[in-house]
């Protein structure tokens, strides 16, 4: 297999840069069938802290906008982001550090219930400066009043970032599906590079073919689309007309908290060594100056083996460069 970087950039595609990811930062609490009460195992996670930090274990040096309580749990939560190189820029407006409460099935498949206030204080991020590439999904993205200061800086840092969403859609913290689905679909109308799962799309669309829902953002102007389907694989679109099918890592399942989180972080880590200016990217109509079918085949083959490396282990414990290079290798 061709790995990202071996596969030729575009005249100028910059190679370095700030990645900034706006969103929760939480304790997942672990409950597994067969195990007795009170034996929940406790894990640092949240989609876009789990994004952060497997850029950071990546070789990125992410910012990671988020909110944190002054408490043992946010401690907790910076001394696990910071070895692996994110800088954590605290929005304030949390009294205490989320949670979220997974139950794991017999497949390892997970159900969540949250305790989540996403309120960010006004104006706290106004001064962040439009970084190479900006990220951001989850609960961050439909929970009120703080999703609404993810839209405006989203728009605010498009004209200079390469934008990526994920809507990791949370049905259980959603008290109006409409709204949620309204934002979710201007988020990704805002953006380059959108990833859902087949359950986000199920909970956006129930009933359709999810490759039409992936078809109808790539008409709203995004160049990439990745539909990911658990066990059976992930799927590519382009706006260029590319179709790229990749199956999932054989691997013994732990569980797959995570997985999606680490499917992301190393499709961008993979695609910001290849993109081009933002302006350059949108300026042909979509998917004109995007991504060449080989660098979307490597990034989503290696953001496959990726989240292969999560499931493999208990919680959301992201693959180090080193660990996705060995499983790479020939």
């Amino acid at each position: 297999m061709t790995a990202p970087d071996e596969v030729a950039r575009p005249p100028g595609a910059p190679r370095d840069g700030t990645i900034t990811v706006i969103g929760e930062a939480l304790i997942d609490v672990v409950h597994r069938p067969g195990e007795p009460a009170g034996s929940a195992e406790e894990f640092p996670g949240g989609s876009p802290a789990n994004v952060a930090l497997g850029l950071g274990r990546l070789g990125r040096t992410p910012r990671l906008l988020t909110a944190l309580g002054d408490d043992a749990r946010g401690r907790q939560l910076r001394a696990h982001l910071a070895p692996s190189g994110v800088e954590v820029v605290d929005l304030g407006g949390s009294s205490r550090t989320a949670t979220s409460t997974a139950w794991l099935r017999e497949d390892g498949s997970a159900r969540y219930d949250f305790d989540l206030r996403w309120q960010p204080e006004a104006g706290r991020a106004a001064a962040e400066p439009a970084p190479m590439w900006a990220h951001t999904g989850s609960i961050a993205a439909v929970l009120e009043p703080g999703a609404s200061e993810v839209l405006r800086l989203i728009r605010r840092w498009r004209e200079r970032a390469v934008v990526s969403f994920d809507p990791n859609a949370r049905p259980s913290l959603i008290p109006d599906p409409a709204a949620a689905r309204e934002r979710i679909g201007q988020l990704a109308a805002l953006s380059d590079v959108v990833k859902a799962s087949d359950e986000d799309l199920e909970f956006l669309a129930p009933g359709r073919d999810p490759q039409e829902t992936a078809s109808q953002w790539l008409a709203s102007g995004a160049s990439l689309v990745c539909v990911t389907f658990g066990g059976e694989g992930s799927l590519v679109l382009t706006a260029d007309g590319d179709r790229v099918e990749v199956p999932a890592a054989a691997v013994m399942v732990q569980d797959t908290v995570g997985a999606g989180d680490t499917f992301m972080a190393a499709l961008i880590d993979a695609l910001a060594a290849h993109a081009p200016d933002p302006a350059v990217l949108r300026s042909a109509g979509p998917g004109a100056a995007g991504w060449s079918r080989p660098v979307v085949e490597a990034a989503a083959r290696r953001a496959s083996l990726a989240a292969g490396i999560t499931v493999a282990r208990r919680g959301a414990d992201l693959p180090w460069a080193q660990e996705l290079a060995a499983a790479t290798a020939p």
